[in-house]
């Protein structure tokens, strides 16, 4: 396994979203989801439409049925979610991120290639892959004051020497971080 980076600056991001949405509602949605809940991409390939609304309503948590974790799905996801399913003909039963194919969620590679691609035509140099989504969701939470051990969790790692380094943080050189509670 080769290892990717968190897309660290704010700009790409944009980039990268403004592309897949000229693309795919689908993939903006699935790039989305991934970087504002730091989900496993195991459990984003699994998410059906039934598991994030109820009664025609989004749900403001996701839970995967096999952890107990509970992703917050916030006002940028929640957009997104709304703007795809309005726009496509799935089912409850559906898979959010179905294959063009068939029934089935897109695999692993494929959305590798949709990350990948997007990532490139965006310029990003540095290496992204599927692991990318959860890393960039860590260190923007890191940088926006969210605190290491909750990140630590979220992410199961056993000690925050293995969260910052997964999240691309060297303790060492990075600058101060600004907690702005603007009270």
């Amino acid at each position: 396994m080769e290892f990717v980076e968190p897309i660290k600056d704010i700009a790409d991001i944009h980039e990268i979203k403004k592309l897949l949405y000229q693309h795919s509602t689908r993939d903006y949605l699935f790039f989305v989801l991934g970087i504002n809940t730091g989900m496993r991409i195991s459990d984003l390939l699994q998410v059906r439409v039934g598991d994030i609304q109820e009664e025609g309503s989004l749900k403001e948590f996701y839970s995967p049925s096999n952890t107990e974790n509970r992703f917050y799905l916030n006002r940028m996801v929640r957009r997104a979610l709304a703007d795809y399913l309005n726009n496509c003909t799935l089912q409850d039963g559906d898979y959010l991120f179905k294959s063009k194919k068939n029934n089935q969620p897109i695999t692993r590679q494929q959305a590798y290639r949709i990350i990948n691609k997007a990532a490139q035509e965006a310029g990003v140099k540095e290496k992204v892959g599927t692991h990318t989504l959860r890393k960039t969701f860590g260190y923007h939470a890191y940088q926006k004051g969210i605190a290491l051990s909750i990140l630590q969790k979220i992410f199961n790692h056993s000690t925050p020497s293995e969260t910052l380094n997964y999240i691309g943080i060297d303790k060492h050189s990075e600058g101060p971080i600004k907690v702005d509670v603007n009270l």
